[in-house]
């Protein structure tokens, strides 16, 4: 627990918090550690999700932006970070409210009495995920940076930040446990859990593979469609505004890291593929020795016993721009 004190002198220096935002770092510093925690495992998500990519989620050491100059543009990988992080807080407060890390929050409160489901009648019970508080809290801190400015990026921002939040809540699930003669189920105790997060980033990714382009309408208050043969987008989309860049080169004004370095599969045809990472640069292959367990044999009780098997493997990394060019893009 941080103290009072101590909460002061933290929030007044974590870089680009707006004053709500500090207000209720302030006031809130056990929330604060579990948005902490959340901001870890989205990032991690955020990597998975993007780990055979050209654009990989990398983040940037003492940035306080995390991803560097690649959230300037107002892009579909913009749109994809800001809808994750904001399904990431949702998440570990909700969390942090189940477990009973914090004072001002615990499972949810209208999960009382009877209900019923496609299977017949049950009692709520156990302890409810507290999802609206995690999504009200989300809002109110995450969202407070952007009602700051009224503009275009602003608008685009506060869109998909809502669609992260709503993903967490889309995987809600009902657990039960039964009573009665052994088990037979004539009474059921449920309650209302989160599912694990990794739903929620394969969920965001496929909304990200079908982002729709927007351009602001002429009143200011919302999107329309930037090619008129797409459809409208939903409350459910994400949204953006500008073409990403390649990501082939290192582009420090589009916050491109380039893919020199990277490693690549030299059979797949997908992104992850030599051809389509390496954008035709072609690659280096070394041939590394690996150390892994095999054979390994469950003794009773309670060991398991493994032998250590070499193999030879060869890795494939994408070759460098010729200096030339990568001297254009810097």
């Amino acid at each position: 627990y941080i103290g009072a004190l101590g909460a002061r002198v933290i929030c007044d220096n974590i870089p680009g918090l707006v004053n709500k935002q500090r207000q209720l770092c302030q006031r809130y510093p056990d929330i604060m550690q579990s948005v902490g925690e959340g901001a870890k495992e989205w990032i991690r998500e955020c990597q998975h999700q993007f780990r055979h990519h050209r654009w990989n989620c990398s983040t940037l050491d003492r940035d306080h932006t995390v991803f560097g100059r690649v959230m300037l543009r107002s892009s579909r990988e913009a749109a994809f970070v800001y809808a994750i992080s904001s399904a990431g807080v949702v998440y570990a407060i909700t969390r942090a409210c189940s477990q009973g890390d914090l004072k001002v929050c615990s499972c949810d409160p209208l999960k009382r009495g009877r209900s019923k489901d496609e299977r017949g009648e049950f009692d709520w019970g156990g302890c409810s995920d507290n999802i609206n508080y995690g999504i009200r809290f989300a809002k109110a801190f995450v969202d407070a940076k952007e009602k700051k400015v009224k503009d275009a990026r602003a608008l685009m921002n506060l869109h998909n930040n809502r669609c992260g939040r709503m993903a967490v809540k889309r995987f809600l699930k009902l657990e039960c446990k039964c009573h009665g003669v052994s088990g037979s189920c004539t009474l059921r105790t449920c309650w209302l859990a989160m599912s694990d997060f990794r739903k929620t980033g394969d969920y965001l990714r496929k909304k990200y593979n079908g982002a729709i382009q927007v351009t602001m309408n002429q009143d200011g208050t919302g999107f329309t469609v930037a090619n008129k043969n797409f459809r409208k987008p939903t409350k459910t989309d994400l949204v953006y505004f500008e073409n990403s860049p390649d990501y082939c080169v290192m582009d420090k004004s589009a916050g491109s890291l380039g893919t020199a370095g990277r490693v690549c599969s030299k059979a797949s045809r997908g992104t992850d593929g030599c051809e389509v990472m390496c954008c035709g640069r072609g690659y280096d292959t070394t041939r590394v020795t690996r150390v892994t367990k095999c054979e390994c044999k469950f003794h009773w009780c309670c060991a398991v016993r493994c032998k250590e098997c070499q193999d030879t493997v060869d890795v494939h990394t994408c070759k460098a721009p010729k200096r030339a060019e990568w001297l254009d893009q810097t």
